[in-house]
């Protein structure tokens, strides 16, 4: 893919402990426009140290594909709506191709500048 400045999306990952729970939380991302898609996986084993102790346990990975300017109000989701205390929350930029960057820009709403509402 040619050098793309200005295609920027981010694909932001999630896990929580269920497929209802996944799917009640993409639907909340994708209803409220701040993600265009958001991809479900089933069936991982995540191992992990918390509140000191060693844990095993089935979770469901969620990426959301949505644009840099939605990280802060998508993060501000996540902490209302997530089941966990401390939701994953993992960004990588990436470059999309102009017809899916196209798309991505088209479903998803990014939020308001303060600045534009006051006119600067």
């Amino acid at each position: 893919m040619e050098n793309s400045p200005g295609r920027d999306i981010l694909a932001v990952t999630t896990t929580v402990g269920s497929a209802a729970d996944a799917r009640k939380l993409a639907r909340a991302i994708v209803q409220a426009r701040l993600g265009a898609c958001v991809q479900v996986e089933e069936g991982l084993t995540s191992f992990y140290r918390w509140e000191g102790r060693d844990c095993e346990e089935a979770e469901v990975r969620l990426t959301i594909k949505t644009l840099p300017g939605c990280a802060e109000a998508l993060q501000a989701l996540l902490r209302e709506q997530h089941p966990y205390d401390l939701p994953q929350f993992v960004a990588v930029r990436m470059q999309a191709g102009e017809a899916y960057y196209d798309w991505v820009r088209s479903e998803v709403a990014l939020p308001e500048d303060p600045r534009e509402s006051l006119g600067l």
